[in-house]
């Protein structure tokens, strides 16, 4: 098995695991259909191709930036007639950073590991509006687990986020990671597990995530506390005393 690690940063981001009509939220943090979407378009897959190889991968985010929730309120025309169309809010993710992996069979992580280095169709954060400010491929992993990658990956938040932070030389970063198939270990649900990109009939599935920690090292933490100089002694009438 092996671990492919993906960096996710850029100006906006939104992964929306639920839609009403006009109003698209985003969750917090990368969903696996977003994800997964990513990889297919860096294969250059149609989107009524069978996808249930990269559904089996086991998907894990860590959110090294949170960034901000923003709504957008949009509104458009009919590009024929003219005609007003529905006004729609959409809500966005600003300045967040997350490192994402799937883990998988050596052959399917290599594959997507070099489709990413050469992509058929760009990569974009969980809308097409939102593209990546950096390559999105980090690294390959053979000989850890997802866990462990997640773990092991330095902090790839902004440098003005980190200094933020200077006062922590270890900072926590919440990990959201997927379930084992078949294990007992609980969490929370969400309908992210892709069945189908068919334009005509998406589909996607409940799978059940839990959420832990990891601790990082921030590279811009104060190592060194600066020592004042004790105040001189100082007394002005001293010359009078004298004269």
């Amino acid at each position: 098995m092996s671990v492919l690690l993906l960096r996710l940063a850029g100006p906006l981001q939104s992964w929306g695991a639920a839609a009403r009509f006009a109003r698209r939220t985003t969750e917090s943090a990368p969903t696996k259909s977003g994800v997964i979407g990513l990889l297919a378009a860096a294969q250059g897959r149609d989107r009524r191709e069978d996808l249930s190889d990269l559904a089996a991968l086991r998907f894990g985010v860590r959110i090294d930036q949170p960034g901000t929730r923003i709504r957008d309120y949009q509104t458009a025309h009919h590009a024929d007639t003219d005609k007003s169309m529905p006004v729609s809010e959409r809500f966005y993710l600003s300045d967040a950073v997350f490192v994402a992996a799937v883990e998988g069979d050596d052959s399917v992580i290599d594959e997507l590991y070099r489709a990413l280095r050469a992509p058929a169709y760009l990569p974009y954060l969980g809308r097409r509006s939102c593209p990546p400010s950096k390559p999105v491929e980090l690294a390959v992993h053979t000989d850890k687990g997802l866990e462990e990658a997640l773990a092991g990956e330095r902090w790839h938040a902004a440098q003005w986020y980190q200094r933020r932070l200077r006062r922590e030389t270890v900072v926590p970063l919440e990990v959201i990671v997927e379930s084992r198939s078949g294990g007992d270990d609980p969490g929370d649900t969400l309908r992210d597990q892709p069945l189908s990109f068919d334009p005509r009939h998406r589909r996607y599935g409940l799978r059940t995530l839990r959420s832990t920690s990891v601790r990082v090292t921030n590279p811009l933490a104060r190592t060194t506390t600066t020592r004042r100089t004790p105040p001189l002694d100082h007394e002005p009438t001293t010359v009078l005393k004298d004269v």
